[in-house]
């Protein structure tokens, strides 16, 4: 190893790094990242979980609902963790209340 070589190797070794505030945006590039996905990705589905069970502390007998399995139905009777469907005449099950997916039609609206 020469002199040369021994003096310049701790030169480029310094060059090489970011002077100063590479650190700093090394940070501020993981907040935007985390920030980013909480509001393009955690945000929306915690908003659209609230709308869910909002709807679901709406539903009365006589509302029709699709579960998430596809099954269309109307509710006959609501207990405290499920609902009791008719899904045929002389049909009925016991559904969890996650397994509502969707209102249909409310028991007080018209038919068009």
């Amino acid at each position: 190893m020469s002199l040369l070589s021994a003096v310049a190797q701790p030169f480029f070794a310094q060059a090489a790094t970011p002077p100063g505030g590479g650190g700093m945006f090394q940070i501020l590039f993981l907040v935007f990242m985390f920030g980013a996905m909480y509001f393009l990705m955690i945000a929306p589905q915690r908003k659209k979980q609230k709308e869910h069970e909002k709807m679901l502390k709406a539903l009365t007998t006589g509302d029709e609902v699709v579960t998430s399995g596809g099954i269309y139905g109307t509710i006959t009777s609501v207990k405290e963790d499920r609902f009791i469907v008719r899904i045929a005449d002389n049909a009925k099950i016991e559904i969890g209340k996650a397994f509502v997916h969707a209102l249909v039609k409310k028991s007080g609206d018209e038919k068009k």
